[in-house]
């Protein structure tokens, strides 16, 4: 079985998501497919159709977070010891050699990434090129724009 990398926010808000896809959003599409029921003629109602589709939607990402959660591997990054590794779970203060800026990223699964919010997929290419170097290694990103070099200034388990 092949386990899911999450950190413990990550996992957190998988299971909020489940608890309100259960409890709220289940609930209500019922309710609506009662109510467009209610309207007579199944055939022509899109209403109902609607409906159905949303359930099959609810029911299909209800499936997926459990499937998730059931195979994840949580891992809380205050408890690494990798060395001062970029690893899963690190957040790295990076420079961007050709643009001269600094960013800082967390390596996090593929379902918590948000470049907003500065977390980046651990399958992304940057990740990729990050995983197992320390602060002061130089890496080249294949970016859209072409190769772009960052300098690691840091590594952290915060």
């Amino acid at each position: 079985m092949i386990k899911t990398p999450l950190t413990v926010r990550g996992a957190e808000l998988l299971r909020e998501e489940l608890q309100r896809l259960k409890s709220v959003d289940r609930p209500s599409v019922i309710a609506a497919i009662a109510e467009a029921r209610s309207h007579g003629d199944l055939s022509e109602n899109a209403e109902y159709d609607a409906a159905k589709e949303r359930q099959g939607f609810i029911e299909g990402r209800i499936a997926e977070v459990e499937a998730k959660l059931s195979t994840a591997q949580i891992i809380d990054p205050t408890l690494l010891d990798a060395d001062r590794r970029c690893v899963f779970g690190a957040t790295v203060d990076l420079e961007d050699l050709d643009a001269g800026s600094r960013v800082v990223y967390q390596i996090v699964g593929e379902d918590e990434a948000d470049i907003k919010q500065g977390k980046i997929s651990v399958s992304s290419p940057i990740a990729r090129a990050l995983i197992g170097k320390v602060a002061g290694d130089v890496v080249e990103v294949q970016a859209p724009g072409g190769v772009r070099e960052y300098e690691i200034i840091d590594v952290r388990y915060i």
